[in-house]
């Protein structure tokens, strides 16, 4: 048996010992660990994995959840879990020897049972103008031999490159592979991570030696501590003839990046990204920095990936850029992303070249789905194209039914003392806005001095000026909320934050903020009633019926609905305050009358209606506690 034991777990802990012997639904992995479905699909996100009631888990996330949960998971050995396992038993060839789409899954699977080492995922972030993008293509052209240059013909969002290790097999050179995403820095960074989909192992911080720290390295930096990413300083540009790499790594030190240079552990290399000068150097520090974190994972069995970035081609449909995380992936197998589905018809990589196989770490353009994807989608194989079509069906139809109940789980102060009561949350994540500088170093010491044994203050990201998009998307990247003194939010923010259900408050007295937070983390802070405006009519005529005194009106704005509170103004003055117990259009009662028709409408305890009354009608509602607004 091979064990795999959580820290701090004893070994010998019997009553939480668990036998995972293979792939199972989410349901039934939930029964054994003696948990909920739905708190199986919360881990699962945690890897970047969306599934269903009925999606299959793999071994490597079902051990993964188990241990999350606090389980002792134990696989069988090779042997067992060949015996078990129709898929890894029936192998005829090697994978890497196929020359087409294997007709069955047993004929595609020949590889030592196990997780293997796996390329790391890099991620290079920083300033415009830093020397990002001739990085990353000095390290493409420093892989293709002059022969093979005018092989690179596109452009997939992810490329990888060979390294030399210095170390020799059978007398040749050992080289290791590293993996870079090429995309937009941090923003599809963000929408990725904002996905559930954590897929960089390593951030690269491109910093000009001419230039310093700029607002967008602050800004990557914010994003690389979000995710927890070790990083690795490049100071670019060193050719420049006003270059100073030490004033670089000195302002770096103000943000709390230490480097070793300056005794911190923290690597920093010097390079000239133009001249390829120092690149070499660079690649060397990520290998070093894939060892220690020694990456796995399994090659075998279904393949499972993230969409890197997909686009509609007029002449080949929907293509999408898919990095491999564990399995195996080939032409020919039916795969699902979401709530689009499809058989994989070809592969290839970032320089054209068609793939007959991708393992974990692997970045290759798919043809063959149904629609196009967005970043951070997660992709799996099933076993048929029945079985993506049904699986796509499902989620489409949980995901619309879903839709108003999507960010249910967001961190906000409201939800936050609930959070920590339930062990959900060990770390109130804020991102901070405000006026001038020096409110902002004394907000953010006050709130930072907040923390308990229960929970603690972790501030992502503090700046000046007012919250923009940019700190919405961080927000809901991290599960973070928003805080603003003496400032705005954009409009854009504003909307961005009411789609990704981010809580964003604003103050303008310090001590309110500071109370706010910390009856939030007490359980103190509870919702109030506040008006929400539905609508206006106005009065035209008055009937005098037997059954009482109806108010003929004319809806100018918004809607008027039975059982919703009203006002009737005269003029300036408020004359009665009540509901509304009748509404008629026409002879037939009504719920709800929009703008531009007419309708009766009748009051309990109020009759003195007359032409030109105005009645404005509104509900209230429970929401938080209402803020000193910016």
């Amino acid at each position: 048996m091979n064990a795999t034991t959580t820290t701090g777990q004893a070994a010998g802990d019997a009553e939480r010992l668990i036998e995972i012997a293979g792939p199972m639904t989410v349901t039934e992995l939930a029964g054994r660990l003696a948990s909920t479905p739905q708190k199986v699909q919360g881990e699962l996100m945690m890897f970047g994995v969306l599934a269903n009631l009925n999606t299959p888990v793999s071994l490597e996330h079902a051990v993964k959840v188990a241990e999350k949960l606090g389980f002792l998971a134990v696989t069988p050995g090779p042997s067992a879990r060949s015996s078990q396992s129709p898929t890894a038993s029936s192998s005829a060839a090697p994978h890497g020897d196929a020359t087409g789409p294997a007709p069955g899954r047993t004929a595609k699977r020949t590889r030592p049972a196990g997780p293997v080492t796996r390329p790391p995922v890099i991620v290079v972030m920083g300033h415009v103008d830093h020397g990002k993008t001739t990085l990353l293509d000095t390290i493409r052209r420093t892989n293709v031999a002059a022969g093979e240059f005018g092989g690179i013909t596109q452009h997939i969002g992810a490329f990888q490159t060979a390294v030399e290790t210095g170390d020799e097999r059978d007398g040749r050179k050992v080289m290791k592979r590293l993996t870079f995403l090429d995309t937009p820095g941090h923003e599809a960074f963000t929408q990725m991570r904002a996905r559930g989909s954590q897929i960089a192992d390593i951030a690269v911080l491109v910093v000009a030696a001419d230039d310093g720290v700029m607002p967008q390295t602050m800004e990557a930096i914010d994003h690389a501590r979000a995710a927890r990413l070790p990083m690795v300083i490049a100071v670019n540009k060193i050719d420049l003839e006003d270059s100073d790499p030490n004033r670089v790594l000195t302002e770096l030190t103000q943000h709390n990046i230490i480097a070793e240079d300056f005794g911190g552990e923290v690597g920093a290399v010097q390079l000239s990204a133009r001249d390829n000068f120092g690149v070499d150097d660079l690649l060397e520090r990520l290998l070093l920095e894939s060892e220690i974190l020694e990456l796995v994972a399994d090659p075998n069995g279904p393949a499972e990936g993230v969409i890197i970035e997909a686009r509609l081609d007029p002449a080949k449909g929907p293509v999408a850029t898919v990095l491999v995380t564990s399995g195996t992936l080939v032409p020919g197998d039916s795969v699902v992303v979401n709530a689009i589905y499809g058989k994989v018809k070809a592969m290839t990589d970032d320089r054209g070249q068609k793939v007959k196989g991708a393992g974990p770490g692997t970045p290759v353009e798919i043809l063959g789905l149904s629609g196009v994807p967005a970043a951070g989608d997660p992709l799996q194989s099933v076993d048929s194209d029945r079985e993506a079509r049904q699986l796509a069906t499902e989620r489409g139809a949980a995901a619309r039914e879903e839709r108003f109940g999507a960010h249910a789980g967001r961190l906000s102060l409201e939800t936050l003392f609930q959070q920590i009561q339930r062990g959900d949350t060990k770390e109130l994540r804020v991102i901070l806005k405000a006026d001038v500088q020096g409110s902002l170093e004394a907000v953010r010491e006050s709130i930072e001095k907040l923390g308990n044994n229960e929970v603690r203050v972790q501030v992502l990201r503090a700046g000046v000026g007012n919250i923009g998009e940019s700190d919405i998307l961080l927000a809901s990247a991290s599960n973070a909320i928003v805080i603003g003194f003496n400032v705005k939010a954009d409009p854009a923010a504003r909307r961005t934050a009411t789609d990704e259900g981010i809580d964003v408050r604003t103050f303008r007295i310090i001590y309110e903020l500071i109370d706010a937070v910390a009856a939030a983390m007490a359980g103190l802070l509870t919702p109030i009633t506040q008006e929400v405006k539905l609508g206006r009519a106005e009065v035209r005529q008055v009937f005098r019926l037997p059954s009482g005194v109806v108010a003929g009106c004319y809806v100018q704005e918004g809607l008027i609905r039975r059982g919703a509170d009203l006002r009737v103004f005269r003029g300036r003055e408020l004359i009665f305050e009540g509901e509304v117990s009748s509404l008629r259009h026409i002879k037939e009662n009504v719920r709800e009358m929009a703008a531009g028709f007419e309708c009766g409408i009748m009051t309990d305890g109020f009759t003195d209606y007359k032409e030109g009354d105005i009645m404005e009608c509104f509900e209230t509602m429970q929401v938080a506690r209402e803020l000193t607004p910016a």
